[in-house]
């Protein structure tokens, strides 16, 4: 069984960040939401994803984890004894779940974008 020594970097209202607590509600596990600002970024946010340095990102067991895509299927993986899935299980339906969710990430970004520079 994994282990549940999980944090998670966001904001709470962001889509991303959104994505990753609903994988992990629906696995069930607990884990602490660290709250971040989104006009400065703290030192842990930059120490834990120096290459984007953006949100959200996942820390389980120390080891952090980046992109909201990313994070929910390393979450369907390590939770795998669950009885939910975050994804299907047949690879066809798997990619084309894969294939809309960087879609919807693509046009969604631009919104946030805009958001980022009206605060």
């Amino acid at each position: 069984m994994a282990s549940n020594n999980v944090k998670l970097l966001g904001v709470w209202w962001s889509p991303f960040v959104i994505r990753v607590r609903v994988a992990l509600n629906l696995k069930s596990v607990d884990y602490d939401f660290i709250e971040e600002t989104f006009m400065s970024k703290s030192e842990l946010l930059l120490e834990l994803n120096p290459v984007y340095k953006k949100i959200p990102v996942l820390v389980h067991d120390d080891k952090p984890i980046c992109e909201s895509i990313i994070i929910a299927q390393y979450i369907d993986d390590v939770w795998a004894a669950s009885e939910s899935t975050v994804f299907p299980c047949d690879p066809y339906d798997r990619a084309v779940t894969k294939f809309w969710s960087v879609y919807i990430d693509d046009k969604v970004r631009v919104y946030v974008s805009t958001i980022y520079t009206l605060e």
